[in-house]
């Protein structure tokens, strides 16, 4: 049964890998009045492991402030078992920045989610290198800041939207953002940047990806949504999917349901990322999925 957002608070864990972890942090969160709800791990194979938890509870039962909740856990817990960890609470929305260019379908799918409560997030802002569609964000009642990007002005350009999100973000995604962002911009943000790419990468980078799959004849098209580094299009892998299609399917066709799959896939990468169901290991992902 789904909990009260209001009420849920959420515990990633990343440490190396011990027996008695679990133990530790659910006998600490029962002593504190603490209801676990949902609770998964991962640990990886090698000797000494690394050790993975994402953990749900209720708050109403609480014996203390959050704050004290956090302060105890980080010294009765996290640091015996040397943990790299995060607590967060789901009735605290995340603040999402949209970057666009001027294909609208991953944009408009955020937009509309959004607006209709289906992803746990506020758009404060989309920033956009065209003006094409300052209209149908601001139908939204959303700000649009139109940053053009050329040779010339491309370090003011990111600094100026640096300046606009400063304070004001949690999150960035690229939903179709056709600009690469220096390492300067990434740096600031780092994993908090989501990207979709529009193949099933490795495969078609670069300019006309459908036009060039179609010229290849391939029989799976894809969609790919990574964190970004400053290796591009390299960062860790959150989600992929593909979409079987044949000899029969036009170039224009192939475009049309790549972009139903970027949709999709884009909309599952965030809504993990906004739920805290991710955990970056290396250029890996561990997401904890329903």
């Amino acid at each position: 049964m789904e909990q009260p957002s209001g009420t849920v608070a959420r515990l990633l864990i990343t440490c190396p890998d011990q027996p008695g972890i679990i133990s530790a942090v659910s006998t600490f969160l029962y002593h504190h009045n603490a209801n676990i709800t949902d609770l998964d791990q991962h640990s990886t194979e090698n000797r000494p492991g690394t050790f993975f938890l994402r953990l749900e509870f209720q708050t109403p039962g609480l014996d203390c402030s959050l704050e004290a909740l956090e302060s105890n856990f980080r010294s009765r817990v996290a640091s015996k078992y040397d943990m790299d960890w995060t607590l967060t609470f789901a009735h605290e929305k995340k603040r999402m920045a949209v970057l666009v260019s001027r294909h609208d379908h991953a944009l408009m799918e955020l937009l509309w989610r959004v607006q209709r409560g289906d992803l746990s997030a506020e758009i404060p802002m989309v920033i956009s290198n065209h003006d094409d569609l300052r209209a149908e964000v601001e139908r939204f009642g959303i700000e649009f800041h139109h940053v053009p990007v050329d040779a010339q002005n491309k370090d003011a350009a990111f600094e100026r939207m640096l300046e606009l999100m400063d304070g004001k973000v949690d999150v960035i995604v690229l939903a179709r953002y056709m600009q690469i962002l220096p390492p300067a911009f990434v740096s600031r943000h780092p994993g908090r940047i989501i990207n979709i790419h529009h193949s099933f990468l490795p495969a078609f980078v670069g300019a006309n990806p459908y036009q060039q799959a179609w010229d290849r004849g391939v029989k799976l098209i894809g969609a790919t949504s990574h964190y970004v580094t400053d290796d591009l299009d390299q960062g860790p892998i959150i989600e992929q999917n593909v979409q079987r299609v044949s000899h029969r399917h036009s170039a224009q066709e192939l475009k049309a349901l790549g972009q139903d799959v970027e949709r999709s896939v884009l909309l599952r990468a965030v809504r993990w990322h906004l739920e805290d169901r991710i955990i970056i290991d290396g250029n890996k992902t561990v997401v904890f999925v329903k």
